[in-house]
């Protein structure tokens, strides 16, 4: 959820945003005022980009401002800003390496460091492409880590320990500590069951009992969204710090289904919706793990290569007997253009439907707020600002909606 404080909230200290170098990491976060109030535009380790700067003077907006606190980084980075140069990627036969590593965990949710209950599992946490012990199985979280909130990185388990902590979240939902109320504790459960069938679905993406599972479970969060919206905005309060595609594709199914319930859609509608925005990226089981963790841009092979899980996930999909056909269409249509430039059939204007046009909104909000372990994911307020300036390509009432949603 974007969130907007007024000025005087914060002790500010103000510069003029052109100080700031293109191609340089921010070694703060960098806030701007508009209409009197404070937003939060760049996040500490983002990339300063020409597009960013030219946003702000199309606006009008020539001063920027830090936290008093980072007063001293502010000034530290101008006086050494030729020496300043944007990190290069990796060593790539460590990151490699890391990319090897994270197929074999499972992304967890945070939510786990607030249990008072003994772990039946280690639980690693990532730092940049390292994988490091957090607590061993045997241990409390509660008691083991006292303060958490500096906890950056991402945290895993092996998958083989993915039915263990299943069963120790399903156990925390049978009671209540002053660190998190059953209600929650249930919709995370549901949305790590779900993540769970989709890294299942994407190592075998034939089986028919798991899409069967995926669709209960899906009814169940729409259930939980709709008893209380705010779970939308609760499961994106700490973005993950690198790019997993069973947690992306459980993002745009919950943005999916946030986007329909604001556009007032039959129940039953919302769930072939939601079902298939949970399936959209299903194809990317047959590209390469490389091509899916590449450091940085893909070359023109490579991205021919990513363009066809469209194609292949519609094959997929289509064995599925039972699906519904308008589950489909987020599949096929997510990568589509209202201006006809997207892929893979070139549709445009009417011919994207609304299922396609959502979910185009939802997998675009949710990659540029990922991060990668090359690069800091956007803000919302910058990466809804990005989907904006393609006036042509997305559908603007929608994201008028969806703006509104996200609180905007």
């Amino acid at each position: 959820m974007i969130v907007r404080k007024v000025i005087q909230d914060l002790p500010l200290k103000p510069f003029n945003i052109n100080e700031l170098k293109t191609g340089t990491h921010l070694p703060f976060d960098v806030y701007i005022k508009d209409r009197g109030l404070l937003i939060h535009y760049l996040s500490k380790g983002a990339l300063c980009t020409a597009a960013s700067k030219e946003e702000l003077n199309k606006r009008g907006i020539s001063t920027a401002f830090v936290h008093s606190k980072n007063e001293a980084s502010l000034q530290e980075y101008l006086e050494s800003l030729e020496k300043l140069k944007a990190p290069n990627f990796e060593n790539p036969v460590v990151f490699q390496k890391y990319s090897i590593n994270k197929e074999k965990h499972f992304q967890i949710d945070r939510s786990i460091l607030q249990s008072d209950k003994v772990l039946t599992f280690d639980i690693l946490v990532t730092d940049k492409f390292h994988l490091k012990s957090l607590l061993s199985k045997g241990e409390i979280p509660l008691n083991k880590l006292k303060d958490y909130s500096d906890i950056e990185g991402d945290l895993l388990i092996k998958k083989e320990d993915a039915n263990l902590y299943l069963q120790y979240l399903d156990s925390m939902t049978s009671y209540i500590n002053e660190n998190y109320n059953k209600e929650n504790i249930q919709f995370v459960f549901l949305k790590e069951k779900t993540k769970h069938l989709m890294m299942s679905l994407l190592e075998d993406p034939k089986q028919e009992d798991y899409l069967r599972r995926s669709s209960e479970i899906i009814t169940g969060i729409i259930e939980c969204i709709m008893d209380n919206k705010n779970r939308i905005y609760e499961g994106f309060a700490f973005k993950n710090m690198d790019y997993y595609t069973y947690t992306h594709s459980l993002n745009v199914a919950l943005l999916s289904i946030g986007l329909a319930i604001e556009l007032g859609l039959k129940r039953t509608d919302i769930e072939k919706l939601a079902l298939g925005a949970l399936l959209h990226d299903i194809g990317k089981s047959v590209i390469s793990p490389e091509i899916i963790n590449k450091q940085g841009r893909l070359n023109s092979a490579e991205y021919k290569i990513i363009r066809i899980h469209v194609t292949e996930g519609e094959k997929i999909l289509r064995e599925h007997k039972e699906l519904h056909e308008d589950s489909l269409i987020p599949l096929l249509q997510h990568h589509e253009k209202l201006s006809g430039n997207g892929y893979p059939s070139r549709l445009k204007g009417k011919e994207i439907k609304l299922f396609g046009r959502i979910t185009a909104i939802a997998d675009c909000y949710d990659a540029l707020t990922t991060s990668r372990p090359y690069r800091v994911a956007n803000t919302p307020f910058y990466a809804l600002s990005i989907i904006a300036k393609e006036t042509g390509d997305f559908d603007p009432a929608l994201l008028k909606i969806f703006i509104k949603m996200l609180g905007a």
